[in-house]
């Protein structure tokens, strides 16, 4: 088939070198998104490289963006990490349509965050869908899915890394043939049913350290790289990333209980967070110990 491939940064150049790998279908032209400052897209920097034409649209609403796409004669549009909207005009312009990953268990958690979320709700499960794109956002049918199991230390960093990363190429590859052998699902979702949530943002992951020592956690790993949970040290941010829940409930909420060689500990209701690996506001990610010494923290001091 003809295909034009439609994403960006590291996931969007993995699905491109997995098609070209398996040598099945011819790129028809490969579309990312525009250029944000002088280092380039791994996406545009690899279609580059292997002489592939590439488009930057600022939006895809552009009559005439459709009408570039329909000269293109694809047969599918394969979304490998798209974040602008793109309507059903251009959505429509391949023989077969467009599929697009996303990575949740559809319909729970539509929206750009939709690896956070579950983490930080407590879920022990979510996965990735591959769909056919409408005009709603992560409504269309679904294609395929598959599910990862949330383990009680994994971390945004690691569910996506380890799992829906990687899972994902081979799941755009799986769905690819299934479109070619005209045995794709389009199994239509229920618009009544699953859940929506926006951004996770700086504001949405600030911690209460008055809440379940077990929310807490679920917060900073949900959060664990982007965008980071925190509290207040001496008026300034601190990023609290690596870190184990502890059962022991060791004093008032938000007060720092004790110190080791490795980490510190502060207290929340019902439990207590071990805190390994932090970043200060003005400075770079840093070891509790470091951080420990260079800040003069003490038993007792508490965190906002």
């Amino acid at each position: 088939m003809r295909l034009i491939v439609h994403g960006q940064q590291a996931f969007g150049k993995s699905v491109l070198e997995a098609i070209l790998e398996k040598g099945s279908d011819q790129i028809a032209a490969v579309y990312c998104a525009p250029d944000k400052g002088p280092k380039m897209d791994p996406l545009k920097e690899y279609a580059l490289e292997k002489g592939l034409e590439v488009r930057q649209p600022k939006s895809y609403k552009d009559p005439e963006v459709w009408e570039q796409m329909k000269s293109l004669e694809a047969d599918l549009c394969v979304m490998a990490y798209v974040t602008l909207y793109v309507p059903e005009e251009a959505l429509n312009t391949p023989r077969l349509g467009s599929i697009q990953y996303h990575p949740s268990l559809l319909p729970m958690h539509k929206g750009p965050s939709s690896i956070n979320w579950p983490i930080i709700f407590g879920a022990k499960k979510t996965g990735l869908s591959i769909f056919w794109p409408d005009k709603g956002l992560d409504t269309g049918p679904i294609l395929l899915q598959k599910e990862v199991e949330i383990g009680p230390d994994d971390t945004l960093g690691s569910i996506y890394f380890d799992s829906l990363y990687p899972m994902g190429v081979e799941a755009m590859i799986e769905s690819i043939e299934l479109v070619r052998s005209g045995n794709a699902p389009k199994q239509v979702q229920d618009p009544d049913a699953g859940s929506y949530e926006g951004w996770c943002r700086k504001d949405d992951v600030k911690i209460d350290w008055t809440k379940a020592a077990g929310e807490v956690y679920n917060l900073i790993r949900g959060a664990n790289p982007q965008p980071g949970a925190w509290a207040l040290h001496e008026g300034k941010q601190l990023q609290i990333y690596n870190c184990k829940l502890k059962p022991e409930v060791s004093g008032e909420p938000g007060v720092i209980s004790s110190i080791d060689d490795e980490s510190f500990t502060v207290a929340a209701d019902q439990g207590s967070i071990s805190v390994s690996r932090v970043k200060l506001e003005g400075e770079g990610k840093t070891s509790a110990a470091e951080f420990v010494a260079g800040h003069g923290i003490s038993v007792g001091d508490k965190l906002g």
